[in-house]
């Protein structure tokens, strides 16, 4: 599958939010260097979806399900394991932000448990 490149604009748009998520893990007392499950959304039609839902596997993502909010918002959970480095984290936007643009969907965020490498 040939994604399109992604919108600078909207990478750094997402960037400023990953940003606030990456303090509030390193608040948590997260470890980046593990790999964990990562999950990430996609809003949009219901033609839209199912197709991204289809190509999941191609682009590394195993789908967690669907979900439609109070206000008839159509959503689509995907998973994949990695860490929470910075470098891991922008190369996972830059590509949501790609399957955003070819599929015609909207990237609602990425989030994942802190991982500290200790036993609960």
């Amino acid at each position: 599958m040939n994604l399109p490149p992604f919108d600078p604009a909207r990478f750094e748009e997402e960037w400023a939010q990953d940003q606030d998520v990456l303090q509030s893990l390193a608040a948590n007392g997260d470890n980046p260097a593990i790999a964990r499950p990562v999950d990430v959304s996609f809003q949009g039609s219901g033609k839209a979806l199912a197709s991204l839902e289809e190509a999941a596997e191609e682009l590394g993502f195993t789908v967690l399900g669907d979900e439609r909010s109070e206000d008839g918002t159509l959503s689509l959970f995907l998973e994949r394991e990695q860490r929470t480095d910075e470098a891991s984290i922008r190369a996972l936007t830059e590509l949501c932000l790609r399957i955003e643009a070819y599929f015609g969907l909207e990237y609602d965020g990425w989030g994942c448990v802190a991982e500290t490498g200790m036993k609960h």
